[in-house]
């Protein structure tokens, strides 16, 4: 007889907690990218990448933060960044208006920044919150709730050490 293995218990439902070793944690270099557009919930997601790597350890000298005007230039600071860290996490906030300028920032962050994470076969995170209101917006970036930025950071740390772990010897 054979037995079936339901598709559910073959996936984790959530990634393991992140425990870094005291060497991970002096070596690991994380990249961060901001856009200064939509300043109030830009600075509040960079808030949460800065208290989740401080959590996980990481040494701050090793998180380098750099600002650009909006969500369109956050390929190119990740494309400059990209030879020297493990991991770069692209903050911004892209607000639906009346016009389609909106999908096109959304289209042209998502796809450059896509590029240069397989440019670079490095871990490029996608923190680029694309709400219909600024209330959207805001309640995804609350420091002390849902912060997407906190989110991204933990998506960077498990992509670089996952991407270390592979490619070491086994």
């Amino acid at each position: 007889m054979m037995m079936m293995m339901s598709v559910h218990s073959a996936f984790p439902q959530a990634l393991p907690p992140l425990s870094l070793s005291p060497q991970q944690q002096q070596s690991l270099r994380i990249g961060v990218v901001v856009a200064q557009f939509n300043y109030e919930i830009t600075s509040l997601l960079l808030e949460g990448v800065q208290q989740q790597l401080a959590t996980l350890g990481l040494n701050p000298a090793h998180v380098q933060t750099h600002w650009v005007p909006g969500a369109v230039e956050l390929p190119q600071a990740a494309q400059w960044l990209a030879p020297h860290v493990d991991a770069v996490i692209a903050l911004g906030c892209v607000i639906k208006g009346d016009t389609d300028h909106y999908q096109y920032v959304c289209g042209m962050a998502a796809d450059g920044l896509q590029r240069v994470s397989l440019q670079h076969n490095l871990a490029v995170v996608f923190g680029v919150l694309t709400t219909n209101t600024e209330a959207e917006a805001l309640e995804r970036a609350h420091p002390q709730q849902l912060n997407k930025g906190g989110e991204a950071a933990l998506t960077a740390v498990h992509m670089a050490l996952l991407q270390h772990r592979l490619a070491s010897p086994v």
